[in-house]
C-alpha cells in the first residue's frame, strides 16, 4: 500500500508545483510564423527562427516580423516530421559571422539530418558550406534529432535520430542513426572523439543507443552536457551525455511499442548508461534550455524543457548538480511548445508549433 500511495504523492506534488509557480506574464511578440522549430537570439537584439516548411525568418526585437525570408538557404526536404530545423549561433559569431543549420537533406526514399554553416550578411546567406550528413540515407521522414550545442572546447555537438523504422540501428556504431555527433566548426572530426580509434566505427559519434534526440544543452560552469529525446508510449529520457557511453535504446526503455507491444524487457542493464529521469506517460520532449537570467531568480541553474504532447514547459529545478524535482509550466497555453530558450535579457522565449505559430515572451508579472 504504501508504494501506491508514494507515487500519487510523487505525482500530487508535481501537480501543485505547477499552480505555485514564481509568477509570471507571457508576452506575444510575433504571430505569424509557420510550424516554427529553433530561435536564436543576435548580438544586436534581432532574432532568427527557422520554420520547419524550409524558411529561416529575421525577427526585430520589437518582435516585428521581417517581410521576407532570409535567402540563400538550402532546399530542405519537407514532410511529417521533416524540414528544416536547428538555427545556432557560432561561438565567436560576432567576429566570423558563422550560424548553422540542420535539415532533412534528400527526398522520400533516401534522406537523413545535414548540417551547413553559412555567413548572414545582410538579408542573405552566404559562404555556405556542408559540414556533415548523417548516414546511411533512409526513407520516410521521421526521427531526424537536429540540434546543436557547442562544447567548453568551441567543439559542436549534434543530435540525431534513428529514423524510426531502424531502431536496432541505434546500436550499430558503423553508422549514425541514434546517435550523437561532435564535431570541428568546420565539419572535420576532433582527434579525441571516442570512438576514433574503433575499426568500423563512425568517427563523428559522441554518444550512441539513442532515439530521437530533440533537447540539447551545454552548462557551461559545471561542464556538463544534458540531452533529452523521445521514447515510444512512455519512456521519454533526461541524460547526462558522456563521451563514448552507450544510453542503451532500444536494448533498455521505460516505454512500450506504439501497438502496445514491449519494446525491451529491461528498463536497465549494465553496461548501459541510465537516464537521469525519465516521462512515462510521454511527454513529448521538442527543446531544451538551462535559465542563466537575472529576472527569475529561482530559477537560475534549472533544466527547461518544452514539450509537445502535454503542451508545456517543464522546469527540472537542479541543486549541486542533481536534479531536485519538476514544476510543470505555461499548461494555460493549451499549445504545443517546439522551443524554449533562455534568452539575453533573462526572459524565457517560447515557440509554439503549428501553422499559425507564436514567438512568446515570458517575463515576470510585475
Amino acid at each position: 500500500m504504501l508504494k501506491p500511495f508514494l507515487a500519487a504523492l510523487g505525482a500530487a506534488l508535481v501537480l501543485s508545483l505547477s499552480v505555485q509557480a514564481e509568477d509570471y506574464r507571457i508576452e506575444t511578440l510575433t504571430e505569424g510564423l509557420e510550424y516554427p522549430w529553433s530561435l536564436a537570439f543576435l548580438p544586436d537584439g534581432r532574432m532568427l527562427v527557422t520554420e520547419r516548411v524550409g524558411r529561416l525568418r529575421l525577427i526585430e526585437a520589437d518582435g516585428r516580423l521581417a517581410q521576407d525570408p532570409i535567402a540563400g538557404l538550402p532546399e530542405a526536404f519537407f514532410a511529417a516530421q521533416a524540414g528544416l530545423m536547428e538555427v545556432a549561433l557560432d561561438p565567436d559569431y560576432a567576429d566570423n559571422r558563422w550560424l548553422y543549420l540542420s535539415y532533412a537533406h534528400g527526398d522520400s526514399e533516401a534522406n537523413n539530418t545535414r548540417l551547413v554553416r553559412a555567413r548572414l550578411v545582410g538579408d542573405e546567406l552566404q559562404d555556405l558550406e556542408v559540414l556533415f550528413t548523417a548516414q546511411p540515407l533512409k526513407a520516410g521522414a521521421a526521427h531526424y534529432g537536429g540540434r546543436i550545442a557547442f562544447l567548453a572546447d568551441k567543439t559542436l555537438v549534434l543530435t540525431l535520430g534513428d529514423g524510426f523504422d531502424w531502431r536496432e540501428q541505434a546500436q550499430n556504431p558503423g553508422n549514425h542513426l541514434g546517435k550523437i555527433v561532435r564535431l570541428n566548426r568546420d565539419g572535420s572530426v576532433p582527434p579525441d572523439n571516442p570512438l576514433l580509434a574503433q575499426r568500423g566505427a563512425a568517427a563523428e559519434i559522441y554518444s550512441l543507443g539513442h532515439r530521437n534526440v530533440q533537447g540539447i544543452v551545454f552548462d557551461a560552469k559545471s561542464g556538463r552536457l544534458y540531452s533529452h529525446e523521445h521514447g515510444p508510449r512512455g519512456g521519454d529520457e533526461l541524460n547526462l551525455i558522456q563521451a563514448g557511453q552507450n544510453y542503451g535504446w532500444p536494448l533498455a526503455t521505460f516505454g512500450v511499442d506504439y501497438t502496445g507491444a514491449r519494446v525491451s524487457p529491461y528498463t536497465e542493464l549494465p553496461g548501459l548508461s541510465a537516464p537521469l529521469l525519465h516521462w512515462t506517460p510521454s511527454v513529448a520532449p521538442a527543446s531544451l534550455t538551462l535559465y542563466h537570467g537575472a529576472l527569475f531568480p529561482a530559477w537560475q541553474g534549472d533544466l527547461f524543457a518544452a514539450t509537445l504532447a502535454e503542451r508545456s514547459v517543464r522546469r527540472i529545478r537542479v541543486q549541486d548538480n542533481m536534479l531536485a524535482g519538476e514544476e510543470i509550466l505555461f499548461e494555460e497555453l493549451g499549445e504545443r511548445i517546439r522551443d524554449v530558450r533562455s534568452g539575453p535579457d533573462g526572459a524565457l522565449y517560447l515557440l509554439t508549433d503549428n501553422a499559425e505559430g507564436r514567438l512568446l515572451r515570458v517575463v515576470p508579472a510585475d
